[in-house]
């Protein structure tokens, strides 16, 4: 027995045309209807035909269909539309004034529902067949649709064949429906067109470097976040704890790059409350024991989320200032999207164990004429999330670390990763509000994406890893922390003397000489409570005679593991490619450490004592070393 004659046979009485219920609906109603590409266009369509309903309030929280009518004048003179979030289809409606934005954290929406704070007498919702028991699913479109339909007065549902079956909390019994209306239609697709590819390849590759294998993820909604998934493809072990599931998504299930393994809630499965994408999408989850839907009081519950160890929390933004304050729905006055799931996560990420936040946005708009990191957020621009609330920033010029930080180092994070040709101009507008020192240098105004050619770890012999990269305008407190923490020996055989402050005068000059080709330096950093430390720091800088003199210091805990001779060694391979020929050294007669490194690389360089030092002078092809 097919579903139509089941339902023919327990529930005649339920079963109805779409003009039928819709004519339920009594004027001066308020309206529920179903999320994205899940909404019941057929009801929809209905109940915008019938001219009796008059004065309706419609609540939905991402809203296609209704697009369709938002111009005719007519049609918003019986229907006012209250959203929750607001998608691309409905912008130049709500820009004109057509459309009402309703503020809230998705995980809290389902209350306002529940407390009748948002009273509603109606829900238009769409699910699939019911199974033998009188079940049916909600599909993609368990959001907040669940709690929609539990707190209306009247439940009119499309019974569409082509929704797919998903699992989980989804599960609606024919008996709580007040109306079942069969139809059968395509669902809605959401395909978004791909950010720019270049950007996208760069803010790719750096959220990558922070995605761990193991962790579990949540990607925000938006086409940034939906076009970096492809640069994760080369981890492992990844799960997902997300409000929505995307096509994005399924190059990662199929190639096992997700198995939710690791997950330390649900483990083995993918925990999700909406889904947007194609039939392909639909017919992957159909089914799918991979896949629990849940609504949005439990998959955005900022305590649920943070049971999720390691969860990485990437959304995106309109805007963020030099402070860490984040604008994701608004443009200026003018709203654009919404608050949605950004904050949840943020904050259930930032209550996990080993988790965090990733706010990724190209550095421009409008076609670069305006940066994305902003001195201060545009007039109107609502702050979605705080500047408290905020860990990484990324853009394609690199990764912002914030959490934990002043607001100075926020300024220099933050400029350093806008757009080069907005860089100076940042830095003093923050002079101008007395975020830095007067004195402040910008960082440099060009692109260094080169500078990613230069990073590289090594493994330590006490079985940790360091990481190497070159030194930055924003590792200014960093640099002064490490020297502070040096033994004075250390610091003598390093400077010749014993050095005893490292002002921000000082320490300025040193990462204002590195222009990263005739001037060098490479840090070394170690991972501590969550955060990375400087432990070793290698120089080189141009001489008179067109040679690099070299210098190095390794911390005070990490000498002997063989950190002095690998930075020496990614030093020449960076003096070589800008066409140095050798380095030369001042070393003290007393620095047996150093001393060894250069003899153990350069057995054949020339040593020529200078009273209590030696002067060492390295020919790199004469040496045989690569």
């Amino acid at each position: 027995m097919d579903y139509v004659d089941w339902l023919s046979e327990h529930y005649p009485q339920k079963v109805v045309s779409a003009e039928r219920a819709v004519s339920a609906i009594r004027k001066g109603s308020r309206v529920f209807v179903g999320t994205g590409c899940g909404e019941p266009r057929h009801l929809i369509e209905a109940m915008v035909k019938d001219k009796r309903l008059q004065d309706i309030l419609v609540y939905q929280m991402l809203s296609g269909a209704l697009s369709e009518y938002v111009d005719d004048e007519s049609f918003l003179n019986r229907f006012s539309l209250k959203l929750f979030f607001i998608s691309p289809a409905m912008r130049k409606a709500v820009f004109k004034g057509n459309i009402d934005y309703v503020p809230a954290y998705l995980s809290q929406i389902p209350e306002l529902f529940s407390s009748k704070m948002i009273g509603l007498d109606a829900a238009l919702i769409q699910v699939s067949p019911p199974d033998r028991f009188g079940y049916c699913s909600l599909g993609i479109s368990v959001d907040i649709t669940r709690a929609g339909m539990q707190n209306s007065t009247m439940v009119i549902a499309q019974v569409n064949p082509r929704m797919p079956r998903t699992l989980g909390d989804s599960f609606v019994h024919v008996s709580d429906i007040d109306y079942l209306v069969l139809h059968e239609e395509p669902l809605g697709e959401y395909l978004p067109f791909a950010a720019d590819e270049e950007t996208t390849q760069r803010i790719g590759h750096y959220v990558s470097q922070l995605v761990s294998d193991g962790s579990t993820l949540q990607l925000g909604y938006g086409r940034l976040p939906y076009s970096i998934l492809k640069y994760l493809e080369g981890k492992n072990d990844l799960g997902i704890h997300t409000q929505v599931i995307t096509d994005a998504l399924l190059p990662l299930f199929e190639k096992k790059v997700i198995n939710n393994s690791k997950k330390t809630l649900m483990p083995g499965r993918s925990v999700a409350s909406l889904c947007m994408g194609s039939q392909q999408l639909y017919d992957f989850l159909d089914n799918n024991p991979m896949f629990y839907f849940g609504s949005s009081d439990f998959v955005n519950d900022p305590a649920v989320i943070a049971k999720n160890e390691n969860l990485i929390s990437i959304s995106s933004a309109l805007e963020v200032d030099l402070t860490g304050q984040v604008c994701s729905d608004s443009v200026g006055y003018l709203f654009y999207s919404g608050i949605g799931d950004q904050v949840d996560f943020i904050r259930g990420s930032a209550m996990s164990r080993g988790g965090f936040s990733i706010i990724a946005l190209p550095s421009t708009a409008l076609d670069g004429k305006t940066s994305r990191i902003v001195s201060h957020l545009s007039e109107g621009a609502g702050v979605a999330t705080t500047r408290g609330d905020v860990n990484f920033v990324v853009t394609e010029f690199g990764i912002a670390e914030l959490r934990g930080k002043s607001i100075y180092q926020r300024v220099m994070e933050l400029a350093q990763i806008a757009h080069p040709k907005f860089r100076e101009e940042l830095i003093d507008e923050a002079k101008k509000h007395h975020y830095i020192f007067s004195d402040q240098i910008s960082p440099q105004q060009e692109d260094l994406i080169f500078l990613e050619d230069y990073k590289t770890s090594f493994p330590l012999k006490d079985g940790r890893t360091i990481e190497f990269r070159p030194l930055l305008a924003s590792d200014e407190f960093a640099f002064r922390n490490f020297f502070y923490s040096l033994q004075a020996q250390s610091i003598y055989h390093r400077f010749f003397y014993h050095k005893q402050l490292f002002s921000h005068k000082s320490l300025q000059e040193q990462w204002a000489s590195v222009d990263y080709r005739k001037n060098m330096s490479i840090i070394g950093l170690v991972s501590a409570g969550g955060r990375q430390e400087i432990m070793a720091i290698a120089s080189y800088a141009e001489t008179e005679d067109g040679s690099a003199e070299v210098a190095f210091v390794v911390g005070d805990g990490f000498q002997g593991l063989g950190i002095g001779s690998r930075m020496v060694e990614i030093l020449e391979n960076i003096a070589r490619k800008n066409d140095y020929k050798g380095f030369s050294a001042y070393v003290l007669r007393e620095n047996r450490s150093m001393l060894h490194i250069f003899r153990k690389r350069y057995p054949l360089c020339k040593m020529t004592p200078m009273g209590e030092t030696l002067f060492i002078e390295i020919a790199f092809d004469a040496q045989g070393q690569a």
